[in-house]
C-alpha cells in the first residue's frame, strides 16, 4: 500500500492536496484578520467555520479528481518509457517509443531511441568483431600449424635424418673393414650404437612435441607427473618433482605453462645431455612459481648459438607473456640450464 502511495499519480494528488492547504490556511487567516479588525455583520466564527469547512471538503473532492484526471496521461507516457528501458535492458534494441507532445519527457523519450540506436550499432560492430577475430584466429592456427610442420621437418632433416644416414655410412664400412681390423671395427660399432642412442633421444623428444597440449581438463600437476612418468620409461634421467596444487590457477594458464614444461624437456632431451632434471611448482602470496632446472651441458645464452633451442625459448617466453607471467632464463656451458617463471594469480 504505502508502496503504490509513491507512485506518480498518488504525488501528484498530494502536490494538489499540499496546495489546498497552503491556500486554505491562507484563506483563513485574511477572515480572521477582516473579522478582528473590521467586525462586519455578515461575518462571523460559525460563517468562518463553515466556509472553511466547505472549501476544505471540496478541494479535496477537486483535487483527487483533477490529480487523477491530469495525471493519467502522464503515468501511460513513464509507463512506456519504463517498458522501451526494460526492452533494452534485455537486449531488444529495436524497441522504440514516441510521444506527440513537445515537453521533456517526449526529449527523453527521443533520447532512449537514440540510445537505442547506438547499443544496436555496437551489437551489430560487436558481432562483426567476432567473426574477424575467428577468422584471424583461424587463420592463427593454420600458419602456426604449418610453422610447427616445417619446424619439425627441418628438425628431422637436420638431426635425426643426418645421424641416420652417418649410421649407415658407418654401418657399410664397418663391414667392409671388419674382416681385416676387427678392433677398427668394434669402434665403428661402438660409435654406431652412440650415434643410435642420440638418433632415438631426439626423435623421442620430437614425439614429444606432438603429444596432445591441452590436459584434458587434469590438473597441471597430474598432467606433468603422467609426462615425467612416460619420459621415465624412455629415457635415462632422474626427475625430481616437487609441485604443489593451485587451484586458483585457470584453465588457460595450465594449458600454456604445460605446454611450456613440454617445450623445455625437449630441449632437455635432444640438447642438454642431461642426467638430472628439476621441476618446481610452488605459489607464494599471490604469486605462482614454476622453476625448471638440469644438470646438462649448458649454453651461452647471450650468443644464442643454438638456432632450435633459440625457437623453443621464445615460445615459451611468448607463452608467459600471453598469461601475464615473467620468463627468465640462466644457463653456462658446462653447468646446465635453469628457467625461471613467475605467473601472477
Amino acid at each position: 500500500m504505502l508502496k503504490r502511495l509513491n507512485t506518480i499519480r498518488y504525488t501528484y494528488i498530494r502536490s494538489l492536496l499540499y496546495g489546498l492547504l497552503l491556500t486554505n490556511i491562507t484563506l483563513l487567516a485574511i477572515l480572521l484578520s477582516v473579522f478582528v479588525l473590521f467586525q462586519p455583520g455578515w461575518l462571523n466564527p460559525t460563517s468562518i467555520f463553515i466556509s472553511v469547512v466547505l472549501y476544505i471538503f471540496l478541494g479535496i473532492i477537486i483535487s483527487i479528481y483533477v490529480g487523477f484526471k491530469s495525471s493519467g496521461d502522464l503515468k501511460d507516457r513513464m509507463d512506456y518509457l519504463s517498458v522501451l528501458i526494460t526492452q533494452l535492458s534485455r537486449g531488444n534494441y529495436t524497441s522504440r517509443v514516441y510521444f506527440s507532445e513537445d515537453d521533456e519527457i517526449a526529449r527523453i523519450g527521443n533520447e532512449l531511441n537514440e540510445l537505442g540506436e547506438k547499443l544496436q550499432s555496437q551489437v551489430k560492430s560487436l558481432q562483426r568483431m567476432a567473426d574477424e577475430k575467428a577468422e584471424y584466429a583461424k587463420s592463427a592456427r593454420k600458419a602456426a600449424t604449418i610453422e610447427e610442420r616445417q619446424r619439425l621437418a627441418r628438425d628431422l632433416h637436420d638431426a635425426v635424418s643426418q645421424q641416420l644416414f652417418a649410421l649407415t655410412m658407418m654401418s657399410q664400412a664397418s663391414l667392409r673393414i671388419f674382416d681385416r681390423d676387427s678392433e677398427q671395427a668394434r669402434e665403428q660399432l661402438e660409435e654406431i650404437v652412440k650415434t643410435a642412442l642420440k638418433a632415438q633421444t631426439e626423435m623421442r623428444a620430437l614425439l614429444l612435441h606432438l603429444r596432445p597440449i591441452d590436459l584434458s581438463g587434469q590438473p597441471l600437476r597430474k598432467g606433468v607427473q603422467e609426462l615425467v612418468a612416460e619420459l621415465k620409461q624412455k629415457c635415462q634421467i632422474n626427475f625430481q618433482l616437487d609441485m604443489e596444487e593451485i587451484p586458483e590457477l585457470s584453465t588457460s594458464a595450465e594449458e600454456h605453462l604445460f605446454r611450456v614444461v613440454q617445450e623445455s624437456l625437449s630441449n632437455t632431451l635432444i640438447h642438454a645431455n642431461a642426467s638430472e632434471v628439476t621441476l618446481e611448482l610452488i605459489q607464494k602470496g599471490n604469486e605462482l612459481f614454476l622453476h625448471i632446472g638440469d644438470n646438462g651441458s649448458g649454453f651461452d645464452v647471450n650468443k644464442d648459438q643454438r638456432k632450435k633451442t633459440s625457437y623453443g625459448l621464445k615460445t615459451m617466453k611468448e607463452r608467459c607473456e600471453e598469461i601475464g607471467g615473467t620468463f627468465a632464463i640462466r644457463s653456462k656451458l658446462g653447468e646446465g640450464t635453469h628457467i625461471d617463471i613467475r605467473i601472477p594469480l
